[in-house]
């Protein structure tokens, strides 16, 4: 990137993981309380390897239930590490840089492990329109956070050839 250009792009990109993230902990949540509310009634006329699962998904497929842990967990992780890259890129040092940068990648690889869970609940089959938007928001978010990675990695680049 050319000098100057990687900080606007780094604000860019973790505000809009932000949202997005934002998006994926609500969907995320409400699955996981509907799915918890609706278990004890639903899961009692299972047979036994179905009741283990502490949680029952009466909508969605045998991967929901996986889609919706990882989806609630790499949302939260996303969503912090979107706020802190913003603070961390604010400060535009390279320890702050370096920071964002880590914390980024494990983001990135949560939410690479949740997409895969997504991508096979999809091909699986049916589900609702809440796990389709969740999928689809897990897709779209897998790329914007190796973008924003990416932008981090072109500021630490620029950070070290320029002095900020």
């Amino acid at each position: 990137m050319a000098s100057g250009a990687a900080k606007p792009a780094i604000f860019f990109l973790l505000f809009v993981n932000l949202v997005l993230y934002l998006i994926i902990t609500i969907i995320a949540s409400w699955a996981v309380n509907h799915g918890i509310e609706d278990s004890l009634e639903q899961a009692s006329v299972l047979s036994i390897p179905a009741r283990i699962f502490p949680i029952y998904y009466p909508f969605g497929n045998m991967a929901t239930g996986y889609v919706v842990i990882l989806s609630l967990l790499a949302g939260v992780v996303g969503f912090t590490t979107s706020v802190t890259g913003i603070s961390n890129a604010a400060q535009w040092n390279a320890s702050g840089l370096y920071a964002a940068s880590a914390s980024s990648l494990i983001t990135w690889s949560l939410t690479l492990l949740a997409m895969g869970f997504a991508c096979k609940e999809i091909n699986i089959g049916w589900s609702g329109s809440t796990l389709r938007a969740l999928e689809a928001v897990m897709i779209i978010v897998s790329g914007t956070q190796l973008l924003a990675m990416i932008a981090i990695h072109a500021g630490i680049e620029e950070f070290s050839r320029y002095g900020g």
